[in-house]
C-alpha cells in the first residue's frame, strides 16, 4: 500500500506501508512534519489532515465536528491506513519549523537587548578573550639540500612565529591534508588552532588568506533552536538564524520525547531530528551567509535543558523522568564536533553549559550567567518561560533554582485554538469593556487574518476577559453577549474571530476548558515562585528585580501576566525582558574562556529544588489555580470590572 502526503506549499511525499499502520507514525517515518504536541495520544487535536482520496480507519474525536469529518478532516494520530490514499497536510502543521517567531536577534530590539547583556557581562569583569588563533606562515619549500619532513617544517615555522611555544601538536585530521595543502599553496599557509600555555594544537591548515576563526553559539529549546556565528578574534556576530526544533513532531514537551526515545530506534530518531534536521541546516545556512568554510568553526557552545542535552548526544534520557530523577550527566568534557557529526572543524570542542538538575539544564545556567545576578547584591528573580518554566532566585551570596511543569499551554498546546507563534497567531489582544469586541495583533504581514492563539495572546485574552468581568475567578463565563456562546452542555466560549473573520474558515475562540488549562499552567509558574521564595524564608516583597527570558517573554504584557496571577505583583519597573538569555550566555561562553569557567562555577554553586517532592508545593499550586489567586492580598493591583 502507498500513502501520499500532499503538503501545502511543498512537493508530495509518498511512502510504502501496510494495512493498519498509524498515519502519524507513517508521517514521521516519511519525515513529514505534522504538529502533534501530545505526541499522538489524541488529546490535543492539532494533528489534523484532510483525506483527499482513498480510505482511512479513523476513531471519532471530539476535536473533529461531524461537518469537518464529512469534509475529510481526520486526526492523523487516530487514523489507520485501510488502502492506498492521499492526505492533505495543511501548512500550519509544518510552519513551526520554517516560520516560527523567535527571540533570535531577528529585530533591532532583540539585537539591542543582546548587546546590552554582553556589555553587562563585560562590565562585570569577564574578559572576552580566548586562546584560539590563526597563524599565517611562509616556509621555504623542501629541496635536495633541505629534506626536512613536512611536519617538522611546519612545527619549526610555528615555533618561530609564536614566542614561548615549546610544543606543536599536529593531529591526524590535519596530518592527512598537510602535504597537499603545503604544495598547493607554495608553502604559504594559515594554521588555525588553540594555544594552552606553551602548547599549540593545530586544528586546521588552510590557504594563506583564509584566516577566519569562528565560534558557534547555540540555544536548543524544546520548541525552537537559535544560533549565532561569531568571530573569535573580536566577538563580532557574523550570522544569526533559527528554526523550529525538528524533534517537535515527537511531542511538544520533554516527557513525550523521552518516551519516544525509549522505543526501538528512538534515541537515533531523536538525535537525528536535532542534529541532521535542525542544527546541520542552520549551520550550513549561516556559513553561506557569512562566506566562511564550516571547518573554520573551532568551538561550539550549547545552552539546552537537561533532556535536550541528552537527546543531542544520544544518551538515554529515561532516568531523567523516573524517580529519583537522576540524569546521566550534568557536565561533559571532551565532546567534539566529529562525535556528533556536526558541520564544523572535526576537532572543535562542543561545550555544553552544565545542567543543574533533572529539569533545570544548561540553558538556565547560561541564562543565569547572562543576567549577572550571581554578581549583584540585589535579590533577583530570573524566569525562563518556554515549553517549561525554570526559575532562579538569589544574588551573589546564594542561588536557588527549580523547574515547574507548566505544560505546553504557553506554546499554544492544550488550548483548542492554540498554536505556536507562526503566521496567523494572535499575539496580543485588547477587549472593549462595553461592547466586548476584541482588537487583535496578529503575527504575519499586514492584512493577515487570525488562525489561532499563541502564548502571549492567551495571556492577554484571559487577562482582558477577567478585567472586563466576563469570567470569574474560576475562569467561568459570568456575562452574556454576542461573542459569548454556549454549547448544548452550557459550556461557554468567547469568539475572538468568527469563521468569516478567520484565515481558515474555522472559528477562533477560547472556551472554559482552555481557560482552566491555562489557569493551571500559570498556577504552576506562580506556585513555583512562591515555593522558591518560601524555601529561603522570603516573600515577593524581597524581590528587587525580575528578569524574564524565553521566546514567549518577548510578547508578554507584564501587566496582564500580573493581573491573572502568573507573575508576582511587584512594581512593573522591576520587570525586565532580557531576550534569549540562553543564547546570550552561550555567546559569552564561545568567545570568552573566562565566561566558560564562570558558567561552570555558577552551576556548581546553585542549589536545585525538586518541587515534586517539596512539602507544601501542591498546596501552593492549588491556591494559585484561580484568577488571580485564592489570596487576593498577594495581588492588590489585579483588576476586574464588577
Amino acid at each position: 500500500m502507498k500513502v501520499t502526503f500532499q503538503i501545502e506549499g511543498a512537493s508530495p511525499v509518498q511512502i510504502e506501508c501496510n494495512a493498519g499502520d498509524n498515519l502519524l507514525e507513517l508521517a514521521r517515518r516519511a519525515n513529514v512534519a505534522i504538529d502533534a504536541p501530545c505526541s499522538g495520544n489524541g488529546s490535543c487535536g492539532k494533528c489534523r489532515v484532510k483525506l483527499l482520496e482513498g480510505e482511512l480507519e479513523s476513531i471519532p474525536s471530539r476535536h473533529i465536528t461531524t461537518e469537518e469529518y464529512e469534509a475529510g478532516w481526520r486526526l492523523s494520530c487516530n487514523s489507520k491506513v485501510a488502502g492506498d490514499c492521499t492526505v492533505f497536510v495543511p501548512d500550519i502543521a509544518s510552519a513551526y519549523q520554517s516560520r516560527m517567531k523567535t527571540a533570535d536577534l531577528s529585530s533591532a530590539e532583540e539585537v539591542a537587548i543582546f548587546q546590552k547583556a554582553q556589555q553587562e557581562i563585560a562590565a562585570g569583569g569577564i574578559l572576552f578573550e580566548n586562546n584560539y588563533c590563526a597563524l599565517q606562515l611562509e616556509m621555504t619549500p623542501p629541496s635536495e639540500e633541505d629534506t626536512m619532513p613536512d611536519i617538522e617544517r611546519l612545527q619549526w615555522a610555528m615555533q618561530g612565529a609564536m614566542d614561548g611555544c615549546a610544543q606543536v601538536k599536529v593531529p591526524y585530521t590535519v596530518m592527512v591534508k598537510l602535504a597537499a595543502t603545503l604544495r598547493e599553496n607554495d608553502f604559504r599557509v594559515c594554521v588555525k588552532g588553540h594555544r594552552q600555555d606553551d602548547v599549540f594544537e593545530c586544528m586546521d591548515i588552510c590557504p594563506y588568506e583564509d584566516t577566519a576563526i569562528v565560534g558557534c553559539a547555540i540555544d536548543i529549546g524544546t520548541t525552537t533552536v537559535s544560533m549565532v556565528l561569531v568571530d573569535l578574534t573580536d566577538g563580532k556576530i557574523l550570522a544569526k538564524g533559527s528554526s523550529g526544533n525538528g524533534q517537535i513532531r515527537y511531542g511538544a514537551d520533554v516527557i513525550n520525547r523521552i518516551i519516544e526515545q525509549t522505543r526501538p530506534g528512538g534515541k537515533k530518531k531523536l538525535q537525528d531530528a536535532i542534529v541532521k534536521e535542525t542544527l546541520t541546516p542552520i549551520i550550513a545556512n549561516l556559513c553561506r551567509s557569512a562566506g566562511i568554510n564550516a571547518r573554520s568553526i573551532l568551538r561550539l557552545t550549547v545552552g539546552a535543558n537537561t533532556t535536550m542535552n541528552h537527546l543531542l548526544v544520544g544518551v538515554d534520557a529515561d532516568p531523567v523522568r523516573m524517580d529519583p530523577y537522576i540524569p546521566s550527566f550534568f557536565g561533559w568534557e571532551g565532546l567534539l564536533a566529529q562525535d556528533l557529526h556536526l558541520p564544523a572543524n572535526p576537532l572543535a570542542p562542543v561545550v555544553i553549559a552544565p545542567n543543574i538538575g533533572s529539569y533545570v539544564g544548561g540553558d538556565i545556567t547560561a541564562g543565569t550567567l547572562a543576567t549577572m545576578i550571581w554578581d549583584k547584591d540585589e535579590m533577583s528573580l530570573f524566569i525562563d518561560l518556554g515549553t517549561n518554566g525554570e526559575l532562579v532566585f538569589g544574588n551573589r551570596d546564594f542561588l536557588m533554582s527549580c523547574a515547574c511543569s507548566a505544560g505546553p499551554a504557553f506554546e499554544g498546546g492544550d488550548i483548542s485554538c492554540g498554536m505556536r507563534a507562526t503566521d496567523g497567531a494572535i499575539e496580543a489582544c485588547i477587549i472593549d469593556v462595553a461592547t466586548m469586541e476584541p482588537t487583535l495583533t496578529i503575527v504575519g504581514d499586514a492584512g493577515q487574518k487570525p488562525v489561532g492563539i499563541c502564548g502571549s495572546g492567551i495571556i492577554d485574552i484571559i487577562s482582558e476577559l477577567f478585567r472586563c468581568g466576563m469570567i470569574n475567578a474560576k475562569g467561568l463565563f459570568s456575562r452574556e453577549g454576542d461573542r459569548i456562546k454556549r454549547d448544548q452542555h452550557g459550556m461557554g466560549r468567547y469568539v475572538i474571530a468568527t469563521a468569516e473573520e478567520s484565515e481558515t474558515g474555522r472559528e477562533v475562540s477560547i472556551n472554559e476548558v482552555d481557560i482552566d488549562n491555562f489557569i493551571r499552567a500559570k498556577g504552576a509558574i506562580f506556585s513555583a515562585i512562591d515555593t522558591l521564595l518560601s524555601s529561603v524564608d522570603m516573600t515577593v516583597d524581597c524581590i528587587d528585580k525580575v528578569y524574564v527570558a524565553g521566546g514567549i517573554g518577548s510578547g508578554i504584557n507584564m501587566k496582564n501576566a500580573v493581573n491573572i496571577g502568573m507573575l508576582p505583583d511587584v512594581e512593573l519597573e522591576k520587570f525586565r525582558y532580557i531576550g534569549n538569555s540562553s543564547l546570550t550566555g552561550a555567546y559569552a561562553m564561545v568567545v570568552s574562556d573566562e565566561a566558560n569557567a564562570k558558567c561552570a562555577e555558577v552551576a556548581a554553586n546553585m542549589t536545585y529544588l525538586e518541587l515534586s517532592t517539596y512539602p507544601g508545593y501542591m498546596d501552593s499550586f492549588v491556591a494559585a489555580c484561580f484568577l488571580p489567586h485564592t489570596d487576593r492580598s498577594l495581588f492588590p493591583n489585579s483588576v476586574q470590572e464588577q
